[in-house]
């Protein structure tokens, strides 16, 4: 019996000591395609419900530069009012899109 519970010990130790050494799988997260293979276009080439979403949406802005992708959608490098500056995103129809 005493040889029995030594053998259970032993595993024991054994497959927590192979447990412990084991390298634990990392994943992450990666962000794909979301800003890729936009073309630049002229300010004045987009489609008048993008133009008229930012005038309503952001009046005194300014667009200055816009590309479009192949699934349509729309980048445009943008001046606040405020000074500030960034990127919008939108579809064809003006509705604004998160990126």
């Amino acid at each position: 019996m005493k040889k029995l519970f030594v053998t259970i010990a032993l595993v024991g130790c054994g497959i927590l000591t192979v447990a412990a050494t084991t390298p634990i799988l990392k994943t992450e997260m990666v962000k794909i395609g979301v800003e890729q293979d936009f073309k630049e276009i002229s300010v004045s080439d987009l489609p008048g419900a993008v133009t008229e979403a930012f005038a309503r949406d952001y009046a005194g802005g300014t667009i200055n530069k816009a590309y479009v992708n192949d699934a349509g959608q729309y980048k445009l490098e943008v001046s606040l009012e405020d000074g500030s500056s960034g990127a919008l995103y939108a579809d064809a129809e003006g509705n604004w899109i998160s990126m």
